[in-house]
């Protein structure tokens, strides 16, 4: 394991990128305002520390090795994310807190996202940090303050407030539809089934849910997303069965329709998590406050 000590310096690595845009320790001195030996000595010693060259002359041209590519890559990731952390750092304000909330990705855009207009108003002090759902023991772990999540409203050492729940609807493309309407739901397999890799269940639970059952229900292309789903459908992939809520911008425009006409309530449903300790915690409560007041507010 590589001792802390010897990890390279902020200036090394800098160095070492601005020579690979240039190929060139000269230009690459200039633009970091440095001595030409000096950056020439920056990126010995990091070859020395990799083990590996990073750079090779040919015909007194400098050129980068494989072993220089591939760590290009890694060396940009860090800067970057140095910079954006650097300049975020100047940005913050002395009273600005960060409120870090996860959420399931479709969810998050279609239904949280426009739900959040005015808050920056009402609560200036707070950075709220979205991020896609994480790990179910991100809120007892500190690495998340609050959490939106489909399920069942128990998390050990949380809060869950139910929000809502849902209905399951088909959808697809207009485009898609036959020219005679349908007989019985189970037709809806000649469109093809589009599989959602979260609820692996849900074509079979909806069609029994009417009484029916098809061999059909678990085959179909499978998609990580609900909004992979929903973009499947409107460009006559197949038909899909989706959450209502996140498709009523679609079906009141047309781009989407449905073959059948039956929702299924899911027996889950939507809530907000938070740590038991952080009940009483200021922008949590501020939080969670403005998310009651949304839940029955049209967006």
């Amino acid at each position: 394991m590589l001792n802390k000590r010897h990890l390279p310096s902020i200036t090394a690595l800098q160095c070492f990128e601005a020579v690979t845009r240039h190929l060139s320790f000269t230009r690459a001195a200039e633009e970091l305002n440095l001595t030409q030996s000096a950056v020439s000595k920056q990126v010995a010693q990091l070859e020395e520390l990799l083990r590996h060259l990073l750079f090779r002359r040919v015909r007194r041209r400098l050129q980068m090795t494989p072993a220089g590519d591939l760590y290009l890559v890694e060396v940009r990731k860090i800067l970057t994310q140095v910079e954006m952390s650097t300049h975020y750092l100047r940005s913050y304000g002395g009273e600005t807190e960060v409120l870090r909330v996860s959420t399931p990705s479709t969810f998050g855009a279609r239904w949280l996202v426009p739900r959040l207009k005015g808050w920056r108003l009402r609560h200036p002090s707070i950075h709220l940090d979205l991020c896609n759902e994480q790990d179910a023991d991100d809120l007892v772990q500190g690495r998340s303050d609050l959490a939106f999540y489909f399920g069942q409203g128990s998390r050990p050492g949380t809060e869950c407030l139910k929000l809502f729940g849902e209905e399951l609807v088909a959808v697809c493309a207009p485009g898609s539809l036959p020219d005679e309407p349908f007989t019985d739901p189970t037709q809806l397999a000649d469109l093809v089934l589009l599989q959602n890799a979260s609820r692996p269940q849900a074509w079979h639970d909806w069609f029994a849910s009417q009484g029916y059952q098809t061999e059909h229900s678990y085959h179909g292309p499978r998609f990580e997303t609900f909004y992979m789903c929903i973009r499947a459908a409107q460009v006559g992939c197949g038909v899909a069965l989706l959450p209502k809520f996140l498709v009523e911008e679609e079906l009141a425009d047309g781009k989407l329709v449905m073959p059948w006409q039956h929702a299924m309530p899911s027996t889950d449903a939507y809530y907000l998590a938070y740590p038991e300790h952080a009940a009483e915690v200021p922008k949590v409560r501020d939080f969670v406050k403005w998310m009651l007041e949304q839940v029955d507010s049209p967006a």
